[in-house]
């Protein structure tokens, strides 16, 4: 199957007083129609980045040094700014991880839902407004008139971020990309989230391209899972694969860090250590001061890439963990 989209050695940087931020290293991903894949990883590991990146809405001190992002035939990155402001909305839609903050503090919600109609249709705004008024109620928000004339500090977090999947969804995209929907709410409103994301991959063969850090999540929501790690994907395989037999010392780790219904006296391990220096990355594995399974290889070779060691499962490690999630 072609995929929707496909993300190919995708480097990053950002220019800062302290030098250049590697938040991106080689990053490739690919995403079919009708599939959710979930980028799962610590904050700041580069997956917020990874998702504006392919918005075209990275800030003025970034810098893409190399890759190429393209969505069905189209090249992302050498799109003009008409055509990037052809596909946000209409055919790409970014749900921000912080709701409130997403939304335009000074302006009542009416308007800035219905600008994302009239953006990309030729409707009028009456229809404009009933579209939002029914994208609400969809949503699940009580009484949409009321919500459409209130501003955002007058509503809730929950409401907000109700709201800014109303804006993404309203004209039923092919891809959506949600940073971290989830995140700060309640487990009710968490599942209602998901439930609205897994409607939208049903009723319209949508792709999602789903960021966090939640791996409960990941196992709820995902087809395929790409673990990133200090900017670097260092695993990518389908969900099931990647809970029984994860493979990358990281992934492994985070497992474990995870409480089972099945083993309730198992002992939760943390993951020792932290995250490398993003502006000081090291040329070997940036995972190695960290890991339980490094071998001298690990400290006198360059970082490995991304390997097929079986169907679809693909692990950047010299020295894999052989036993699974089960053992």
């Amino acid at each position: 199957m072609a995929s929707l989209l496909r993300v190919d050695d995708l480097t990053v940087s950002f220019g800062t007083s302290a030098g250049r931020v590697k938040a991106l290293n080689n990053v490739s991903l690919s995403i079919e129609e009708g599939e959710v894949y979930c980028v799962v990883g610590e904050s700041g590991s580069g997956k917020s980045t990874l998702a504006l990146s392919v918005m075209g809405l990275l800030p003025h001190n970034a810098e893409i040094s190399d890759g190429r992002i393209m969505y069905k035939d189209i090249d992302l990155l050498r799109s003009s700014s008409e055509q990037m402001r052809d596909l946000r909305g209409q055919e790409i839609a970014l749900v921000f991880q912080d709701a409130q903050s997403a939304l335009n503090p000074i302006e009542c919600i009416g308007p800035q839902l219905e600008e994302v109609i009239l953006e990309h249709s030729d409707i009028s705004l009456r229809n404009a407004n009933k579209m939002a008024q029914d994208m609400l109620f969809e949503m699940g928000l009580p009484d949409p008139k009321r919500v459409m004339g209130q501003y955002p500090f007058a509503l809730s977090g929950g409401m907000c971020q109700r709201i800014m999947m109303a804006m993404a969804l309203v004209l039923r995209p092919k891809l959506l990309i949600a940073d971290e929907p989830t995140s700060g709410l309640d487990v009710t409103l968490q599942a209602e989230i998901l439930h609205r994301i897994r409607n939208l991959v049903k009723e319209q063969n949508s792709s999602v391209l789903l960021i966090t850090h939640d791996m409960g999540v990941v196992a709820a929501m995902a087809k395929k899972v790409g673990v990133i790690y200090a900017g670097n994907v260092v695993e990518d395989a389908d969900v099931v694969p990647l809970f029984h037999r994860s493979q990358h010392p990281y992934t492994w780790s985070l497992l474990q860090a995870l409480p089972r219904m099945d083993d309730p006296g198992k002992r939760i391990e943390p993951l020792p250590g932290s995250p490398p220096d993003m502006v000081h990355l090291p040329m070997e594995c940036p995972f190695l001061p960290r890991c339980f399974k490094a071998q001298s290889r690990c400290r006198t070779e360059v970082k490995p890439t991304l390997t097929e060691t079986e169907d679809k499962h693909f692990v950047a490690c010299y020295n894999p963990v052989v036993s699974g999630w089960n053992d």
